[in-house]
């Protein structure tokens, strides 16, 4: 019989079996798993709503709103059913596909995007305008 030993490799070899399989799951080529799926509260087309709204998740606006909304943190998205007639808007990011008449303050950035309406001023570190888009209003960059 052969003897397996003496027929091995003579290349030197890693001192565990496990520390590539650990390499391999925070190496450049594949990042270590991101958790994708966030929270996020909608209120859909036929929702009315007039007061405020304080959330403490992404919060998508699909249907009407009066009144104040305060997601700090988080992202705002006016859907494109949206209409949102705010006495003033304060997230990180706010989204406008719809339509929104107020003052807007995002500690981050603002996307006004195609076939969208933003009346009122906006406060921000970063603002898009995408072709198609209405906006009418000041516009304050500020850094973040």
């Amino acid at each position: 019989m052969w003897n397996k030993k003496n027929e091995e490799d003579p290349r030197p070899r890693p001192a565990s079996n496990s520390a590539p399989a650990a390499l391999a799951e925070t190496s450049p080529t594949r990042p270590a798993p991101v958790e994708t799926s966030r929270i996020v509260a909608v209120l859909g087309k036929s929702v009315v709503v007039k007061g405020q709204i304080f959330s403490q998740e992404d919060l998508t606006i699909d249907g009407e709103v009066a009144g104040t909304v305060q997601a700090e943190g988080h992202r705002l998205t006016i859907g494109p059913n949206g209409k949102l007639q705010a006495d003033g808007v304060k997230a990180r990011e706010v989204v406008v596909m719809g339509k929104m008449n107020g003052s807007v303050e995002a500690t981050e950035k603002v996307y006004i995007r195609k076939d969208a309406q933003l009346v009122g001023d906006v406060q921000t570190a970063g603002i898009v305008i995408e072709d198609g888009a209405y906006f009418k209003g000041g516009i304050d960059i500020r850094k973040p």
